[in-house]
């Protein structure tokens, strides 16, 4: 039913492991195949390409839907439908911003401050350009195939670059004096296929699999049993995600306890727990949180 593109290059690997915690694992011949299959009726063709490319794809109708970044989407002007943000990355969970950055020792302190003909360089030449006409600055904008922040001082006078930490760019010497774009990754659909309905309701559902994968990462299931006397005292160490789930025990005066907690939690909270006097306490876990 669906035709799917998922990204090629650093956002490639997490891609491909988001879709194997969502059960929707991508089977390929090699690591280095342009195709791919899911075994789901849902997806009948898949393939992995640059995620510059994947927003004109999926627009033109080529694809029904794919990821890629925000920052691609911006540059090539795509008429696409955000399904939703992924929020991932090849490393974090954290957006990658598109930025303006000069030499540290250049007084600029925003795309206003430069001079009339500025040089940048630019892997989103498009994109750079609407930037600085909406500063109503006038910019030499040349298209840059890699190493971007090192092209100044010599061939460049400010650079538009993405970055997550910012490091390698300090590491440069250079400093950043604007924002152009916050990017995450996001699900886009092709418009016309979105207003299917039986494309859209795949869609969708395919969006509650990757979401639910991404909201369960970095939480576990905490179950325990707890003594009616003592349970107002247990509940009050619980980081719940949403209120705990509390049963009464059968046969006996306690009650059971279940809730979503943090993992980075659990190394305090688990003796923190015994402690306070629960018993038969059980980490779990958890492969998909679905609200």
């Amino acid at each position: 039913m669906l035709r799917l593109v998922l990204p090629k290059g650093s956002l490639e690997r997490a891609t491909f492991q988001l879709f194997e915690d969502a059960d929707l694992a991508v089977a390929r011949g090699s690591d280095v195949d342009y195709r791919g299959a899911i075994d789901d009726p849902r997806v009948n063709e898949v393939m992995v390409l640059r995620p510059q490319e994947i927003p004109q794809y999926v627009a033109s109708g080529m694809f029904d839907l794919g990821i890629t970044g925000r920052d691609w989407v911006e540059e090539t002007s795509a008429d696409v439908v955000t399904l939703t943000e992924l929020h991932y990355s090849k490393a974090t969970a954290r957006p990658i911003r598109m930025v303006l950055a000069v030499a540290g020792d250049n007084p600029a302190a925003s795309v206003r401050d430069l001079p009339s003909g500025v040089r940048v360089q630019t892997e989103y030449p498009q994109l750079t350009k609407r930037f600085f006409a909406n500063a109503e600055v006038e910019a030499q904008i040349t298209l840059s195939y890699g190493a971007t922040e090192a092209k100044i001082p010599e061939i460049a006078d400010a650079v538009v670059e993405i970055t997550e930490t910012g490091r390698a760019l300090r590491a440069a010497g250079l400093k950043v004096i604007d924002t152009i774009v916050v990017s995450y990754t996001e699900l886009i659909a092709n418009p016309a296929s979105y207003a299917d309905p039986e494309k859209r309701k795949a869609m969708e559902q395919i969006m509650t699999l990757l979401s639910g994968s991404l909201e369960a990462r970095g939480r576990v299931l905490v179950k325990l049993n707890v003594d009616e006397t003592i349970l107002p005292s247990v509940i009050g160490l619980l980081p719940a995600l949403k209120s705990p789930t509390v049963s009464k025990l059968f046969g006996e005066d306690g009650f059971a306890v279940e809730t979503v907690v943090a993992k980075s939690e659990i190394n305090i909270l688990i003796p923190a727990l015994k402690e306070a006097g629960a018993t038969d306490i059980i980490e779990l876990p958890i492969a998909k949180i679905v609200h």
